[in-house]
């Protein structure tokens, strides 16, 4: 299979724009510069430890997936960042408390190079932080061409030759779209009416696409999610991605619930909570900003288990999701799940979930693994939603009309199914009964 386009290497330094510098987006920041000095391994990142079989399994071909298609080297990464509060990024480093001391001064020299600039605010849809760094903007449109001023200075300043946005700010107060934000035209209309359904979130995205910059969206906030906003990217022919990183407790149930529905097990309940005591655990202990993330969290199961197919197993599911911000648990998360599944003869049984994870530790590869690819979307030319990416999101996006699939195995073949395309490499549909010749033939 040939490769129709003939990808070059990335050459020159990729600019990762992140509005929001906070716990995640410093332990990204800080782990890639730590990469870069040799002084630490990239767990948890497909696109630096990923293999990819390509052929036959007796063909013996397994390669690195940095290997297989010509993404940007680690090495070449620059940062820039917005944030409504003025601390650099050693600084916010130093707060957050993820990282060990011996880590942090490893990299506090690069990380207090990187000073956000001023954030565009709206203190209605982000109510538990002192903001003391905000443009002084008084209408969407003044925001939009300064947000656009930035990105081009940034790619000066950092010296780049391409950039994309990363959006890693704090979770907004939950607003359903209204249909002002619906279609490219009613935007318009609505950013020049200086409109207050417009998120600051939405307004880091339209510019970064009206600067001819990919976006994906690691928040729950409206943004590339809407289809405004995908008409527009698709009309700047860019790459689009999101939303909301699927990083601890939400991964586990994109695991667990395809092994029930495989093993046709049924399922009364599941009940999620989480304590967190970050930046994050503190402005979702907002009700309206929880309300955002709980949507999130709370559509997967039943895009997994597709009660509309089995009534019988999943036609009355109890989901509960709750978070609590608990200050000294810090970045390290705790998720407890508590799991009511039934079995032959409708016998019940439990599965108990004990998960003692990092939030930030979970998110920064997830960073690095959407950057890169996509600006390896960019430059294959390929515009609006990237679904390939679903690996990565909680609320994955589709073609309008499409089913969305959260299944995590799923969206792993069609990730690596979409690399082999890349390279001119065929799909691998793992059904091998060419294995088996004679045993098994094939009517």
């Amino acid at each position: 299979m040939e490769n129709k386009k003939q990808l070059q290497p990335a050459e020159g330094r990729l600019a990762v724009l992140t509005p929001g510098l906070g716990a995640v987006s410093t332990t990204f920041m800080a782990g890639v510069e730590l990469l870069k000095k040799g002084a630490g391994e990239p767990i948890g990142s497909v696109t630096q430890m990923g293999t990819v079989r390509l052929g036959k399994r007796t063909d013996e071909r397994t390669v690195c997936i940095k290997e297989l298609v010509p993404l940007a080297d680690v090495s070449n990464l620059v940062f820039g960042a917005w944030d409504i509060r003025g601390e650099n990024a050693a600084e916010v480093m130093q707060r957050s408390g993820v990282l060990s001391e011996a880590d942090m001064g490893k990299v506090r020299a690069e990380l207090s190079h990187i000073k956000p600039k001023a954030g565009v605010h709206n203190p209605d849809m982000v109510r538990r932080i002192e903001a003391n760094h905000i443009k002084k903007t008084r209408h969407h449109r003044e925001s939009i061409e300064a947000l656009r001023q930035d990105m081009a200075d940034f790619k000066k300043e950092l010296k780049a030759d391409n950039a994309v946005m990363v959006i890693c700010m704090s979770v907004e107060t939950y607003h359903p779209p209204s249909e002002n934000l619906l279609t490219l035209a009613s935007l318009e209309k609505a950013l020049d009416a200086n409109h207050e359904d417009i998120n600051p979130t939405l307004l880091y995205a339209y510019a970064a696409l009206q600067e001819g910059i990919p976006v994906a969206n690691a928040t729950p906030n409206n943004s590339v999610n809407l289809e405004s906003l995908q008409e527009l990217a698709r009309e700047r022919g860019l790459p689009i991605a999101g939303r909301d990183l699927k990083s601890g407790q939400t991964m586990m149930k994109t695991v667990i619930a395809p092994a029930l529905k495989a093993r046709l097990l049924g399922l009364n309940g599941w009940f999620s909570t989480n304590i967190l005591g970050n930046r994050d655990g503190e402005v979702l202990d907002d009700p309206a900003a929880f309300k955002a993330k709980e949507v999130t969290k709370a559509g997967v199961l039943q895009s997994i288990l597709q009660p509309e197919l089995y009534p019988k197993l999943y036609g009355e599911v109890h989901h509960k999701v709750s978070i609590h911000y608990y200050p000294p648990r810090g970045d390290a998360k705790e998720g407890w799940d508590n799991i009511d599944i039934f079995g032959w003869l409708g016998y019940p049984m439990q599965i108990k979930v004990n998960f003692l994870c990092r939030d930030s530790i979970l998110a920064a590869p997830l960073v690095l693994d959407i950057a890169l690819l996509l600006n390896l979307a960019h430059r294959m030319g390929w515009k609006g939603i990237q679904e390939w990416m679903s690996f990565f999101f909680k609320t994955p996006m589709a073609k309008k009309g499409l089913p969305v699939e959260n299944d995590l195995f799923i969206q792993q073949t069609k990730l690596k199914n979409t690399l082999r395309a890349i390279a001119g490499e065929l799909p691998i549909t793992h059904l091998g009964l060419d294995y088996y010749g004679d045993d098994l033939p094939i009517p």
